[in-house]
């Protein structure tokens, strides 16, 4: 597993580590995935239920909603109902206005909590913010919990923001208002970690965001606050939408920032469609990683988009019935066969590529194109093996598939 580092160290100095559970986020700790259920906390049963989904589809860490006392008030039997079927994944209070409050009266919720989030922009206002924020710290201090400082612009600290305006508004040369926004997001997430620490509370307890809706804003936030600090970060964007908007605005802004080395710990903000599983931004999240090759989650697919040679769909059935596969065995796998999820496993349509790719992957097969001869050579490692053909090619080749990851990674169990 790699994490990327950008080139120019004095830009982007080393991460503190931070331990959430018995997860490393920064340091030269692989990039974590993380995930949000959208149930309702007090609702103990469905909050169990989601929380096992998301950990399943493979989110590291899990926030939850803690906005009442009845929320609070849940978290313990949550937490300790998920240890008895041997979900250890962290995880993690959301808190906004009433979290000082929340914390307090509710021992047991501070203490099972594996993490608190502080949004400073919604902890008070005036006087009261200083100590509401103090507060919680404290609390994390006591109970030995690790924070997220999460500035969101939808809620920025109004003090911060009113004090940059009448910075700009008396200066001879005043900044656009997105920029004012953006020195304001950072001011405050900032600020708001030094002010942790004086409290009490160390770098290594300590992990930032600052949430934009924008691609470029969110890139250059994220690239300033990698200059200017050696926090653990962690990256979104936020409201990025629903379905194909939202995974290619977040796509956009995290592959940026990842593939520079920034970034110890991602969420996909998706809108999920009605009746939809929450576990598709989890996915998303994996898949950007390994794309960018900084982590494996599962053996990859490559498959040719197809083009007039191809006017079947051979080749798309077959490549679908083989990620079906993989998905519905990886839990296993990666239990059985270490090492299986960096995996690649080529379908291609005809011969302008096929032969190629199929080289390029640890197996692969090229399937005959209009009027190329009906067989389908199988490569394994680079080396052509065997030769399909007739009715049964998918069913011949999937078990090929297993055959090989049984005798590739088997092996490296035992060595």
């Amino acid at each position: 597993m790699k994490h990327f580092m950008l080139k120019n160290n004095l830009l982007n100095p080393a991460r503190h580590c931070v331990k959430v559970g018995k997860v490393l986020i920064g340091g030269n700790n692989p990039v974590v995935v993380q995930s949000m259920t959208n149930t309702d906390t007090a609702d103990i049963e469905a909050t169990i239920v989601q929380i096992k989904e998301l950990s399943d589809s493979g989110s590291e860490l899990v926030r939850v909603t803690v906005n009442n006392e009845a929320a609070a008030a849940a978290i313990g039997e949550i937490s300790e109902r998920l240890q008895a079927d041997g979900y250890a994944v962290p995880i993690v209070g959301d808190f906004h206005f009433n979290g000082h409050k929340l914390l307090s009266k509710f021992p047991e919720c501070a203490r099972q909590l594996a993490k608190y989030r502080i949004n400073p922009g919604n902890v008070g206002r005036g006087q009261k913010r200083d100590t509401q924020f103090q507060t919680m710290i404290e609390l994390a201090c006591k109970y030995d919990k690790p924070v997220r400082i999460g500035v969101n612009w939808g809620s920025l600290d109004q003090q911060i923001l009113s004090q940059l305006l009448d910075q700009n508004a008396r200066s001879s040369k005043p900044r656009e208002l997105t920029e004012i926004n953006k020195m304001a997001v950072i001011q405050s997430a900032l600020s708001s970690a030094q002010l942790a620490q004086d409290i009490g509370l160390g770098k290594d307890k300590i992990i930032i965001s600052c949430k934009m809706s924008h691609v470029n804003d969110l890139v250059s936030v994220y690239r300033e606050l990698a200059r200017q600090s050696s926090y653990a970060l962690h990256l979104g964007l936020t409201e990025a939408g629903m379905g194909d908007k939202g995974i290619i605005a977040s796509t956009a802004a995290l592959a940026i920032l990842l593939d520079e080395g920034i970034g110890d710990t991602i969420r996909i903000s998706l809108t999920p469609e009605p009746g939809s599983s929450r576990t598709r931004e989890v996915k998303v999240a994996q898949q950007i990683l390994q794309s960018l090759n900084i982590r494996s989650f599962a053996p990859m697919v490559v498959a040719c988009p197809g083009c007039g040679r191809t006017s079947s769909d051979y080749f798309q059935v077959l490549a679908q019935q083989i990620q079906q596969k993989m998905d519905a065995s990886i839990k296993d796998w990666r239990v059985r066969y270490p090492g299986v999820e960096e995996m690649s496993v080529a379908v291609m349509g005809c011969v302008v590529n096929g032969p190629g790719e199929s080289k390029h992957a640890n197996i692969g097969i090229s399937l005959p194109g209009n009027g190329e001869q009906p067989v389908a050579p199988v490569y394994e490692d680079g080396v052509k093996t065997v030769t399909l053909k007739g009715e049964h090619i998918a069913e011949e080749f999937i078990q090929l598939v297993e055959h090989y990851i049984e005798k590739t990674y088997s092996a490296k169990v035992s060595t």
